[in-house]
């Protein structure tokens, strides 16, 4: 790699970065599609939008896979909470409408 100059270098992890950040965005897309059939079953089952069990399940679960890959978990907490706000606000919207 001594023939590689730091921008070459700064050049391919970008490169890498903008990659991974098209993946996260596909994986986005994908979960909000999943979590808006969701929303689509709760209302018409008349249940509500959001389940705290859940969700402390979940925060539980995604908190100890982000020890797993030395990431701090605070962060991964606060991507979910930020998420799943977003999922309510889209349940209570189809509610709604309903």
């Amino acid at each position: 790699m001594a023939d590689v100059t730091p921008e070459q270098r700064l050049g391919r992890l970008r490169s890498s970065i903008d990659n991974i950040d098209a993946a996260l965005v596909h994986m986005l897309a994908e979960r909000f599609r999943c979590t808006q059939e969701v929303g689509i079953l709760k209302a018409e089952h008349e249940m509500p939008a959001s389940d705290p069990a859940r969700e402390s399940r979940q925060i539980a679960r995604l908190r100890s896979l982000a020890e797993d890959a030395n990431l701090d978990p605070e962060f991964a907490e606060k991507w979910f909470n930020f998420v799943v706000a977003e999922v309510i606000h889209h349940h209570t919207e189809i509610a709604a409408e309903r």
